[in-house]
């Protein structure tokens, strides 16, 4: 492992993670400021709730076990 920094400059291979990481982090936040689920900063109010998530549960089945025919 000590080898590859041989091949790398540490502090330009450092500088190059950061700054990757950076604006990937950045990238994600902006992505999730623009859908309307994910946007903190409009508030809870701004994107309704969807149909999907009041949905009636399916019925009930019974685990009881069944008896047998003779």
């Amino acid at each position: 492992m000590w080898r590859m920094w041989l091949l790398f400059d540490p502090r330009r291979a450092l500088i190059a993670l950061f700054t990757f990481l950076i604006v990937l982090a950045l990238l994600i936040h902006f992505i999730l400021l623009s859908t309307a689920k994910y946007n903190w900063i409009e508030g809870s109010g701004a994107a309704p709730a969807k149909a999907s998530y009041n949905a009636p549960l399916p019925a009930k089945v019974s685990m009881a076990p069944q008896q047998e025919k003779n």
